[in-house]
């Protein structure tokens, strides 16, 4: 059984259609209904719902997508909810449920790039190499998305999940990436370590959600033991206990788990102490200037201390100098990440000749 959230793919059909604007508010109601008798369609409304028949569904909304930005404010557009009637959809109480607001509709025309890489799932993965100190060799790789437009150029991670969270696509673009990256690992034969990013938001049932990502590692017989799924966005995970299962399930599987940005607030700490996990990956913003920076310095040997008496891998991230990398080197440090040593690469970077 597939998640919808996960599985919803969305688009604007060329069909005749009922296009229906529904809103709570009177006022805006009546705006809903000015807007159509502007451009020329029969309306019918009843209780905060308006319709008009239209005989091209995306031609609608392509012709008249400067009317409506201008005809509606911000508030507006996300509070009016639109559904799309044809005969496979009739109107009714899942339609109602279902209905998206009028800003995704405006998002979808303006963020055609996205919405083409979503619904043709055209995500890759960039490998930048994580570097063992003790062992002088590349421990692992983190996978690192990337959405690939129609043109083939790329759309990056900050673009990427910002147009996602505006359009509440996180859930579906989360396992895209993860399976993504399996995938890509497996072809480029990757045999260490692969770091695999997560949002904890965007997962309420582990052994549901999570299914898809243990079939894809299991079908392309990964270790679980090289398999490190990595904790993201630790600042939006308000529910801890939900967090700690959906890591406790990682763990049964066999996996290891890393917190990033760690150091970075308040709560990346409290998360260190509640989730104990096997790597902590310092925020580069305290990596970064290390060398000048007496304060950085004492909250990453402190951070050092602590994750050495309690059995958990410092891996420093963001390392882009000689001068940050051998203040680290000095103080300690099991695993190195940064520009320093290799940017991320759709063909994963097999040896590392700046160091050791």
């Amino acid at each position: 059984m597939a998640c919808k959230k996960c599985e919803e793919k969305f688009e604007l059909q060329e069909l005749a259609s009922n296009i229906y604007f529904m809103s709570d508010v009177k006022e805006v109601t009546l705006k809903c209904i000015k807007f159509f008798d502007k451009i020329g369609l029969h309306v019918e409304h009843k209780e905060g719902i308006v319709f008009a028949h239209v005989d091209n569904a995306a031609n609608f909304f392509y012709e008249n997508i400067d009317y409506i930005k201008s005809s509606f404010s911000d508030i507006e557009k996300n509070s009016i909810r639109i559904f799309i009637e044809d005969v496979k959809n009739p109107f009714g109480l899942q339609a109602v449920l279902g209905a998206k607001s009028l800003q995704v509709y405006i998002n979808f025309l303006c963020d055609k790039d996205f919405f083409d890489i979503i619904n043709n799932e055209s995500i890759t993965s960039h490998f930048q190499p994580i570097l063992s100190h003790t062992e002088k060799n590349i421990f692992g790789y983190e996978a690192l998305a990337r959405g690939v437009k129609q043109d083939g150029s790329l759309m990056f991670p900050d673009e990427l999940f910002t147009k996602s969270a505006q359009n509440n696509m996180n859930f579906k673009v989360d396992r895209l990436c993860r399976e993504s990256a399996l995938k890509n690992a497996a072809v480029k034969k990757i045999t260490q370590k692969v770091f695999i990013n997560f949002i904890p938001t965007t997962i309420y049932d582990p052994k549901f959600c999570l299914a898809s990502t243990v079939k894809w590692a299991n079908q392309l017989e990964f270790d679980p033991k090289n398999i490190i799924f990595e904790v993201i966005e630790t600042e939006q995970a308000k529910d801890v206990e939900h967090l700690k299962n959906i890591l406790l399930y990682y763990r049964k599987q066999g996996y290891k788990i890393a917190l990033d940005d760690v150091g970075a607030g308040y709560s990346g700490l409290n998360l260190l102490i509640d989730l104990h996990p096997d790597i902590i990956k310092v925020d580069r913003k305290i990596i970064d200037g290390i060398d000048r920076d007496s304060l950085k310095q004492s909250i990453y040997k402190a951070l050092y201390d602590i994750c050495r008496m309690h059995d958990i891998t410092v891996l420093a991230e963001g390392i882009e100098t000689p001068y940050e990398y051998s203040f680290i080197e000095s103080v300690g440090v099991d695993l190195m990440q940064g520009y320093y040593f290799a940017k991320p690469t759709a063909e994963p970077v097999r040896q590392i000749k700046r160091i050791f």
